[in-house]
């Protein structure tokens, strides 16, 4: 799953990441409310149809933007984030007041980590009950990856990637054109905000030019110099007219 933690105590907002992490989950995590609301946001925006929905783990009580202003303005905006409110206030009149304003779920502190993953596990299902089915096949020129197999192939030859390797490709390709910042793609494919100066996204670009770009084919891949990467097939060439 991808979650998004909206979280102002760093003590809660440490060991939820730890131990969603440790579960196998993408997490990223917003300090406050207007950066939560921002990035919520961006997830919404961002997401590809077929891909499961982020999940938004928010806090009630928020520094400059509350958890039910956040949950009221994505919810007039259509944003369909599945949202689990995570609160110290457990009244009746708070539970309800997030679950008219578009809260999915309610959750009081303090609580058992095992619910809380129960609760996600749920609304994750929900979302995928609700989204479209993915697409199983996506094809870039003459390359194909092969979704539910998890190969890929270049005009008709296996191509051998390992498991980051084909993430990143699958990625690249379900957005043709589409320019991937680097920390965008360490979000997506290693599931982590973490030391956005490392290179090792551009480590796995060059390993997968070498395995995709057979020779005498066109490369695919392309780099924005200072930006980040896309992949677009290559424009068709434009035949000489008749000479005079």
């Amino acid at each position: 799953m991808n979650i998004l933690i909206v979280e102002d105590d760093d003590r809660i907002a440490d060991f939820l990441c730890r131990g969603l992490r440790a579960e196998g989950h993408r997490v990223q995590r917003a300090a406050d409310g207007p950066t939560g609301l921002a990035m919520a946001q961006d997830v919404a925006r961002e997401a590809q149809p077929g891909e499961p929905p982020t999940l938004l783990l928010l806090d009630l009580m928020l520094p400059g933007l509350s958890g039910l202003e956040i949950c009221q303005t994505l919810r007039s905006a259509q944003v369909g984030l599945p949202i689990l409110m995570l609160t110290a206030q457990g009244s009746l009149e708070d539970r309800v007041a997030g679950l008219r304003l578009g809260a999915d779920d309610y959750l009081c502190k303090p609580f058992e980590f095992e619910e809380l993953l129960a609760r996600l596990e749920a609304l994750a299902r929900r979302g995928r009950d609700q989204a479209p089915r993915q697409v199983s096949r996506l094809v870039m020129a003459d390359l194909e990856l092969d979704r539910e197999r998890m190969q890929a192939s270049r005009a008709g030859r296996p191509l051998s990637l390992t498991a980051r390797e084909l993430a990143l490709l699958e990625l690249l390709m379900s957005a043709p054109g589409r320019l991937f910042s680097r920390e965008r793609i360490l979000a997506n494919v290693w599931g982590t905000n973490e030391d956005p100066l490392t290179n090792i996204v551009d480590v796995y670009i060059r390993r997968l030019r070498a395995r995709i770009d057979l020779e005498g084919m066109p490369p695919l891949i392309h780099t924005a110099r200072g930006l980040g990467y896309r992949m677009e097939a290559p424009t068709p060439s434009v035949p000489d007219g008749p000479q005079a």
